[in-house]
């Protein structure tokens, strides 16, 4: 994905050492050439998993979710922070924190949307402290659906999210691995992608 690491370098801005604002082209405007090409890599990544549906959280995941499951032919399903008037029954619930928010937000699926037969595939724009993407997997588990692995555009690698979903036993696959935000700059795990 050297496009994507390119454009972390030239639009991304460090706001300190845990905090990276992509805002330009991943979670507030997006770019849409760039999330068809995350799309096709998760699709490519995962294409041996019979994948059924894709689990994302609103907002900032969707896009990447979206274009992944376009690829792949399979619906996509996004847990809501917010619970609308229609959604009522056969809820599927549970509490997540946010890392850059400093809030903890109780998100929901439609116990119809999900079913026990289904194999998931997690999308989620950020990994940090995992919190999200464990917030999705408990969702996916209450629904009794099975999950093929979590597919993550930016990793913060120096923050424990991986260690974290890789003890589930959950397969995590990274597109960017930043290794520091230090001296406001991006240093990436793996440079052999630039």
């Amino acid at each position: 994905m050297k496009r994507l690491y390119e454009t972390i370098l030239t639009e991304g801005t460090v706001i300190n050492d845990n905090v990276l604002k992509v805002d330009s082209f991943l979670n507030h405007g997006i770019n849409p050439h760039l999330m068809k090409e995350i799309g096709e890599e998760f699709a490519d990544r995962f294409k041996d998993e019979n994948i059924t549906k894709i689990l994302t959280l609103e907002s900032s995941g969707i896009a990447p979710a979206l274009m992944t499951s376009l690829v792949i032919g399979c619906e996509l399903v996004f847990a809501r922070k917010r619970q609308s008037l229609t959604m009522i029954d056969n809820l599927i619930s549970t509490t997540v924190e946010s890392y850059t928010k400093k809030q903890k937000n109780t998100i929901s699926v439609s116990g119809d949307l999900i079913k026990p037969h289904d194999s998931l595939l997690i999308i989620d724009d950020f990994l940090a402290n995992g919190q999200a993407a464990k917030g999705l997997i408990d969702i996916a588990q209450q629904a009794g659906s099975s999950i093929v692995g979590i597919g993550i555009v930016i990793e913060k690698s120096f923050q424990p999210g991986r260690s974290e979903l890789e003890k589930q036993g959950i397969r995590v696959e990274s597109l960017a691995r930043i290794a520091s935000l230090t001296n406001n700059q991006v240093q990436f795990e793996e440079k052999t992608c630039l």
